[in-house]
């Protein structure tokens, strides 16, 4: 018998914005990607059209927001947003390289990396995320899907793959971080969510 709920879920990182390429942190800023972030949109979605999602959900941020429309429009899959789906509040860091940030607060990046409970000064911890994150696909359970993209950020994406793999938070730093428009692949099973696939992606 079919468990009810969602049984996979595809996470996937937006294209390179004009922060990414220069090396600054982002957040919440509002980005626009770059005609390489829009390209490396439009040559994921082949690969991605094979997960057949019934819904395409996208952070309300518009680097993830587009990068979704990419896909939706040339699939024609229902895009929905969702503001919970916003990458980590970087607070104070927004908009500064990691130079910078290492200049004004030595140690805080060393820490933050670290530890998944700790949040940048006037920020978001990674675990705060998880948690608004997770009650986005929680409501996702209420609904008659099978597949469901998520279009979003590479902290939340890593943050929301730890929280639904039930890994310690001590042991949410060993998963890597998450490159430009590659995706990690979650199916449930016995009512677990199990990892398929982690920072796939195509290349060219």
């Amino acid at each position: 018998m079919t468990e009810p709920g969602v049984r996979r879920i595809i996470l996937w990182r937006h294209g390179e914005t004009s922060y990414n390429a220069s090396g600054r942190m982002q957040g919440h800023i509002d980005t626009e990607l770059t005609e390489i972030g829009w390209n490396q949109a439009r040559f994921a979605v082949p690969a991605l059209a094979r997960f057949a999602p019934d819904l395409v959900v996208a952070s309300d941020l518009r680097r993830a927001t587009d990068t979704a429309t990419v896909f939706t429009e040339g699939m024609g899959v229902p895009l929905r947003v969702d503001k919970r789906l916003r990458e980590t509040c970087l607070g104070q860091w927004q908009g500064l390289t990691g130079a910078e940030v290492d200049e004004r607060w030595p140690g805080y990046r060393r820490r933050w990396r670290a530890d998944a409970t700790w949040a940048p000064p006037g920020g978001e911890s990674r675990v705060e995320v998880a948690d608004r994150a997770f009650e986005m696909v929680e409501d996702l359970e209420r609904e008659d899907l099978d597949t469901v993209l998520l279009a979003a950020h590479g902290g939340l994406i890593v943050a929301l793959t730890a929280r639904l793999l039930d890994l310690p938070v001590e042991h949410w730093t060993l998963l890597g971080g998450i490159g430009n428009c590659h995706w990690v692949e979650l199916g449930r099973a016995e009512g677990r969510w199990r990892l398929h696939a982690y920072n796939a992606g195509m290349t060219g």
